[in-house]
């Protein structure tokens, strides 16, 4: 008989995973506490790399166990080291389920194909971001608009002019807006 794992991450920790489990239990999966792992930290993060959910694929998961995830960004957001992740369970005998999408055991073929199609819209759709960001970079650079950083001259100058007035470096620090290290940086 399998066993069900659920895997709960959130971002940050003013964030908790307690819905995402209430909502994993309220459509059926009965995963007792000792099988729900939560995790802080980013969908950034590939998968392997993030301590709770490697220590569950490593020492907890056995062949035939479910693992099931509300969202499928919940197991990442970078669309190749999702489907590798899910190659990887299903290469050991784990089934993947996900909850948000129209079919939910993403190990089925059905899953699979529907993993791959997701993939193409991204990779599409990271193509269109990257072709707009340097179309309207361009545009910006025929507009006459300075792109980049601020040019360090110009905050030497402010933060020497705070210096002469008499103000320290936390308070010109304050003033200008700037961290400590810049201040620093062009204090003398």
């Amino acid at each position: 008989m399998s066993r069900i794992f659920a895997y709960c991450r959130v971002s940050t920790s003013e964030q908790t995973t307690g819905n995402q489990i209430l909502a994993i239990r309220q459509v059926g999966y009965d995963v007792i506490d000792s099988r729900v792992v939560s995790e802080t930290i980013s969908g950034s993060v590939q998968a392997m790399k993030r301590n709770e959910f490697a220590n569950m694929v490593n020492h907890k998961l056995e062949t035939d166990d479910v693992l099931v995830v509300l969202k499928l960004d919940r197991l990442g957001r970078d669309n190749i080291d999702i489907q590798n992740t899910i190659s990887m369970l299903m290469e050991r005998g784990i089934r993947v389920v996900s909850l948000d999408l129209p079919v939910k055991d993403l190990t089925s073929a059905e899953g699979k194909l529907m993993l791959q199609m997701f993939s193409a819209f991204a990779e599409f759709e990271k193509s269109r971001i990257i072709e707009r960001t340097k179309e309207g970079l361009e545009r910006a650079k025929q507009q006459g608009i300075k792109l980049g950083r601020p040019i360090a001259l110009q905050t030497r100058k402010r933060v020497q002019e705070a210096k002469q007035q008499g103000l320290s470096q936390s308070k010109t620090s304050k003033y200008l807006d700037l961290s400590i290290a810049t201040i620093k940086r062009h204090w003398n």
